[in-house]
């Protein structure tokens, strides 16, 4: 693979810069699945829910939002599109929300956790959940999956991610559309290039935040 070398130097210095809260970070995703309760995993899905084209920061203030109280279980579509209105595409995601929350804690409590248990592996887990939760896609599954500790083999392909890349020179360009065939090659490139550079896949999308925003989040 032919990559950028003054990118791929400055991505493997912050790698270095931030590795360790990166790894506690990790440390702590683990858990919401080892030790967190249903709710948390839940709550996480949601987040992912409403990253799609809007702030992760943002998104997170709403989740802070619907978890004060527990309010987030009570609320009804008009009461939720209010609170997202941080947030963009803000009917859709209520809407969204509305119907995980139904069908993961109203109406069978625990479900996403047994669903998720019984496939064996993260790229299963990820295509499950991209078949199946309204709302998601590849990326927002990744996402989901990389934040409750099984991210270790799958590229989360937003914007931030793919224009580094481009600056990398592993793309050409920013893909207009991505389909799964399109996913998943740039994730085998992503891939190739973690092994060239040093930085596990589940550090990368750390790393190319990191370079855009200078904060490590989620």
């Amino acid at each position: 693979m032919k990559i950028n070398d003054k990118y791929n130097r400055s991505f493997i210095g912050i790698h270095k810069l931030i590795k360790h809260d990166i790894e506690r970070r990790l440390e702590l995703f683990s858990q919401i699945w080892e030790r967190g309760d249903d709710m948390e995993l839940f709550y996480e899905l949601a987040f992912c829910l409403f990253t799609p084209q809007s702030s992760a920061f943002r998104s997170q203030e709403a989740i802070d939002i619907l978890k004060n109280g527990a309010f987030g279980m009570k609320a009804g579509f008009e009461e939720l599109s209010d609170i997202l209105r941080i947030v963009r595409f803000r009917n859709n995601k209520a809407r969204y929300f509305m119907e995980a929350r139904s069908r993961f804690v109203s109406d069978s409590p625990g479900s996403l956790r047994r669903e998720l248990s019984m496939l064996p592996d993260a790229a299963g887990k990820r295509a499950w959940l991209a078949g199946n939760i309204r709302g998601y896609g590849l990326k927002e599954a990744s996402h989901f999956l990389r934040n409750i500790g099984f991210g270790s083999d799958l590229a989360i392909l937003d914007r931030h991610v793919l224009r580094n890349l481009v600056r990398l020179e592993i793309l050409n360009e920013i893909p207009a559309s991505l389909s799964r065939l399109r996913y998943e090659a740039i994730e085998r490139k992503m891939t190739e290039y973690a092994g060239i550079s040093g930085i596990p896949m589940d550090h990368l999308d750390f790393v190319l935040w990191y370079n855009e925003t200078g904060r490590i989040f989620k």
